[in-house]
């Protein structure tokens, strides 16, 4: 495989409870083939940071740029990907917001039968993950000692990131694609799929928790060479 004329960067963004440095499979399969890759570290502190972040990250490469978010990462490249340089979004496992609406407004949407992340009470504004609960949650297709360090290092999640709206939608302007993780009990499969049916997302499907992106970064960086492919031109 190889980047060929397609676009030649790609940039990455973690959601929340984690950092970028769970993206480096999927970074080095991508750096491999061509692609000339940078992971934003995002503080997680509001979505406009967040997206402020981003785009900086974006400015500093030169050429049309496929933007890849994870989870709450789908919110930022939704309000991000509005930069003039974003060829193509690429969604996993994420959440993928409309003009008005926020994380917070699609988590009241979700399927009251569906499992529940359990997100402890804010302390100080800030989210958690219940400690016991995270790999069965988050990282059940992980190995255990791996989902219980991602449990014991969980980046504080700022509660305005959560609330922050989006200005404009840029999967209303730009392509999409969108990878299901049909075991995800995050971000519930149906909401995945219905989100990804509202943005017209070219859609494919893997049997793995919301870790994905750790799982099965194959078939992560697979939907990112075919949403690089498909913007050729």
């Amino acid at each position: 495989m190889s980047s060929g004329s397609g676009a030649r960067n790609v940039v990455l963004v973690h959601g929340g409870f984690v950092d970028g440095s769970g993206w480096q499979a999927v970074h080095d399969l991508l750096a491999k083939d061509g692609y000339r890759v940078a992971v934003v570290q995002n503080p997680t502190l509001s979505l406009d940071d967040d997206a402020a972040v981003t785009r900086r990250v974006i400015d500093g490469l030169d050429g049309p740029v496929v933007l890849v978010g994870h989870s709450y990462g789908g919110a930022v490249i939704t309000e991000a990907g509005l930069h003039d340089q974003v060829a193509a979004l690429v969604y996993i496992a994420a959440f993928a917001p409309d003009k008005g609406e926020s994380v917070n407004s699609l988590l009241a949407g979700f399927p009251a039968d569906a499992p529940q992340p359990p997100i402890l009470p804010p302390q100080d504004g800030f989210l958690f993950l219940d400690r016991e609960k995270f790999a069965a949650s988050f990282a059940a297709d992980l190995p255990a000692g791996q989902a219980a360090f991602m449990a014991d290092s969980q980046v504080p999640w700022g509660v305005n990131a959560l609330g922050g709206t989006i200005s404009e939608a840029a999967w209303r302007m730009k392509p999409s694609w969108y990878l299901v993780a049909s075991d995800d009990r995050m971000i519930p499969p149906a909401a995945q799929r219905a989100m990804s049916e509202r943005a017209g997302s070219t859609v494919a499907e893997a049997p793995a928790s919301h870790s994905i992106y750790l799982s099965q970064p194959a078939a992560v960086a697979a939907l990112i060479t075919q949403a690089a492919a498909g913007i050729r031109g």
